[in-house]
């Protein structure tokens, strides 16, 4: 066996390009308003990659632009939503006006799917979502979500027989990562572990590449091994403006901006896009138009104190 390192760092443009295509199902990692892969999500409105199935538990910021860039045919999910920053409103819109497809799950219903597909077995039995109005309607366009059956070793006892999940590609951001795709995430992961084993192909963007002796050093900090990720790109700030835990917190005012844009819709939305997507010639000019010259000082001066 060879102990050849592959090197799999390369640009936004080029991972993309290469791992996403029309038509995809893409897991979408973070939570909330924490390291969301915002970065990635910039890059694949900019290609305009079109009739993606978006899957993952709590969506946010990365899946309401792409709604929003009218880019997604389809949603799997827990929910959407900015905690305390109100819903996803770009994608209420869409399936208040029948513009997207949806299938709503529970959160550990999603995270039990992607366990099956990591598993590589064609579903996972669960008590989750037993009992709710979610199993009443899923079953639709001639295609089965779920299936109750009874627990073969115990009477009177329902499961609910959950379908594997295979994402054509993942992304998420994550704090640390080496050349050739060892990732370490620090703080919460939520679905990520098993959507990752569970994806075709991944894509990773880091706060800071690192250096893989450390990696040979510390083994019991990998979160995932480089076996299952595709693509490692360098970006700092590219959670921005979600957190990132132990680099960065939330930006208030440009998700409170950015949530008044995507609830008014129409021009305002659309001049959102352009002013921080298509009209940027990179993630940083994004940063400071988003931030502000104030904000950009403290953001630039705390990730320093971080290195």
């Amino acid at each position: 066996m060879s102990n050849k390192i592959i090197d799999k760092r390369m640009s936004a443009k080029e991972a993309v390009e290469k791992f996403v295509s029309d038509g995809d199902t893409i897991g979408i990692g973070g939570q909330s308003i924490g390291r969301v892969s915002t970065f990635l999500a910039h890059e694949i409105i900019r290609q305009n990659k079109t009739n993606l199935t978006l899957v993952g538990c709590n969506l946010s910021l990365s899946m309401d632009l792409l709604v929003g860039a009218k880019l997604v045919k389809r949603t799997e999910c827990g929910s959407g939503s900015f905690e305390r920053f109100g819903t996803a409103f770009q994608w209420r819109n869409a399936i208040q006006n029948n513009l997207i497809e949806v299938q709503d799950y529970s959160h550990l219903a999603m995270a039990s799917r992607f366990l099956a597909g990591s598993l590589g077995i064609p579903f996972m039995p669960s008590k989750s979502m037993l009992g709710t109005d979610l199993l009443k309607s899923q079953n639709c366009n001639d295609k089965k979500h779920f299936e109750i059956i009874d627990n073969p070793w115990k009477k009177n006892d329902p499961v609910v027989l959950l379908p594997a999940l295979q994402p054509d590609v993942s992304i998420i951001h994550a704090q640390m990562a080496d050349k050739s795709g060892n990732i370490i995430i620090e703080g919460f992961t939520t679905h990520e572990p098993e959507m990752i084993k569970a994806s075709k192909k991944v894509i990773v963007s880091c706060e800071k590449l690192i250096d893989s002796e450390f990696i040979k050093s510390n083994p019991e900090k990998t979160t995932i091994p480089y076996i299952f990720v595709d693509a490692v790109i360098e970006q700092p700030w590219g959670g921005y403006p979600t957190s990132v835990y132990n680099y960065y917190e939330h930006d208030s005012d440009h998700i409170i901006e950015y949530q008044q844009k995507a609830k008014a819709g129409g021009k305002e939305y659309s001049d959102y896009l352009n002013k921080y997507i298509y009209d940027c010639k990179s993630f940083e000019e994004y940063i400071e138009k988003a931030s502000g010259p104030t904000k950009q000082k403290y953001l630039k001066d705390s990730m320093q104190k971080l290195l």
